[in-house]
């Protein structure tokens, strides 16, 4: 039977289901419509699109890793309330999604929600939420997530009190207690410090231009300045760049342990690698906070979820 448009139009007023998951029902019960409703309810799209409009910025963030620590991911999946993210159904569930995610060959969260559940083939991965939908009855969404990968040594994971997760990817040529804990020490100041780059190498021209005007415009509207000769000024406004970009920087950075209080992550590193005479590079991060950014953009939010949701 073909399926036209004013059939899905139905479909979708009846159950408020997304179009594209209406048109899927219809062709999987030939144009029958209340089959196509029992469809779409035993999926739990029916009842998880009627929930897709409400913000979801509680959840959890949760990491896997290989046993050899090779590989890892970090993902955030968001739910309505602090109640529920505290729930074991919804812990077990978030498990399930980092353990697929650790094995996934999607570039992104769309091609991610495509694929096949690992717990059940005969759903996608977004049917398979809309379902825990259906059970828990608060909306739900599966945010992001991110593998890092480490052949020539480890990946470390630290996870802090207040949802977030840290992951390091660590190149070393020597693998021992000394280097984990230093990894270790490593994630923990990420946690508190929340640097945006590893190293300065990373930082790109046009952001360092967009700042230096910033502060250059900050500095000559600075009464204190006023009447000071170009050379003072432009030592101010580089001295005010570098500090900024130092604080950003992970290897930059002091390290929030050093006894001196002047030694910095870099200095720190080279120290534990000269120890155990080892080669030892931190070569990135990723940093994850649950509902990191969602306060002040929750309309985005609500669009993600709807995006997610195929409505």
């Amino acid at each position: 039977m073909a399926i036209t448009a004013a059939m899905v139009k139905e479909l979708r007023e009846m159950t408020g289901a997304g179009m594209m998951d209406c048109k899927k029902a219809l062709a999987s019960t030939d144009g029958n419509m209340e089959a196509a409703v029992d469809f779409l309810r035993e999926k739990g799209l029916a009842t998880a699109q009627k929930k897709a409009g409400r913000i979801a910025a509680e959840g959890i963030v949760a990491t896997a890793l290989t046993d050899d620590a090779k590989k890892a991911v970090v993902v955030e999946v968001n739910a309505e309330t602090d109640f529920v993210a505290k729930n074991e159904k919804f812990q077990g569930y978030v498990a399930e999604v980092a353990a697929q995610a650790l094995n996934t060959t999607a570039a992104d969260i769309d091609a991610f929600m495509e694929e096949s559940w690992a717990s059940d083939s005969s759903k996608t991965v977004k049917e398979a939420l809309a379902a825990q939908i259906a059970v828990i009855g608060e909306n739900m969404n599966i945010r992001r997530f991110q593998q890092v990968a480490e052949e020539n040594g480890f990946v470390a994971s630290y996870i802090h009190a207040g949802g977030k997760i840290v992951l390091v990817d660590v190149k070393t040529s020597v693998i021992n207690d000394d280097i984990k804990e230093m990894a270790r020490n490593i994630a923990m100041q990420i946690a508190a410090l929340k640097p945006v780059y590893t190293n300065s190498s990373e930082i790109d021209e046009e952001y360092k231009a967009h700042e230096l005007e910033i502060i250059k415009a900050q500095i000559e509207n600075d009464p204190k300045m006023a009447g000071k000769p170009e050379k003072v000024i432009n030592g101010a406004v580089m001295g005010r760049l570098n500090k900024q970009l130092k604080e950003i920087c992970l290897m930059d950075q002091v390290y929030v342990k050093a006894e001196d209080g002047k030694q910095l992550v870099s200095a720190y590193v080279a120290q534990v690698a000269k120890a155990n005479s080892a080669d030892i590079v931190i070569k990135g991060f990723v940093r994850y906070e649950t509902g990191e950014g969602l306060e002040k953009k929750n309309e985005d939010f609500a669009a993600e979820v709807a995006k997610q949701m195929g409505m």
